[in-house]
């Protein structure tokens, strides 16, 4: 088990390796959610700036999710286990807005409303980390992840 501050720091040395928010939070996660660093880094991919770099839920909100999913996830199609995870993901939503004003990536990223002309992911530099909340989303979402396992 990790302390919080640990899997902010374990999830944020993900993000400063190139790792997008959603994979930096899951994989932080990924030896506690019994899977590979791999297979985490993997089925987390597609979901970082704001799913496939469409700018829309935040990554790192993602990220969360699929944590919350492994520690209160539904295992059969009945409506009471569903409503369980969407209960607990509708929490940690309000405690995220509530913590960042949106969910939205766009929205967190103050971008213009139309979508992501490219795909190609922005250059990491100093410039880059200053002007985005990316790093306090990754370092909070993280924290709110491990907080979920070690109940």
């Amino acid at each position: 088990m990790l302390t919080a501050m640990q899997a902010e720091e374990k999830a944020l040395h993900y993000f400063h390796q190139g790792f997008n928010c959603a994979q930096s939070v899951f994989a932080a996660m990924a030896d506690q959610v019994g899977m590979s660093e791999t297979a985490a880094l993997r089925f987390s991919s597609a979901f970082g700036a704001g799913l496939g770099r469409m700018r829309g839920t935040c990554g790192a909100f993602s990220g969360l999710c699929m944590v919350a999913g492994f520690c209160k996830g539904n295992l059969t199609g009945n409506p009471e286990d569903k409503e369980i995870i969407f209960s607990l993901t509708r929490e940690l939503a309000e405690v995220f807005k509530k913590e960042f004003g949106s969910l939205n990536c766009r929205d967190l990223l103050q971008l213009d409303t139309e979508m992501e002309k490219s795909a190609r992911p922005s250059e990491r530099t100093s410039d880059y980390y200053e002007a985005r909340p990316c790093e306090r989303c990754v370092a909070f979402c993280a924290s709110l992840a491990q907080k979920l396992i070690d109940d």
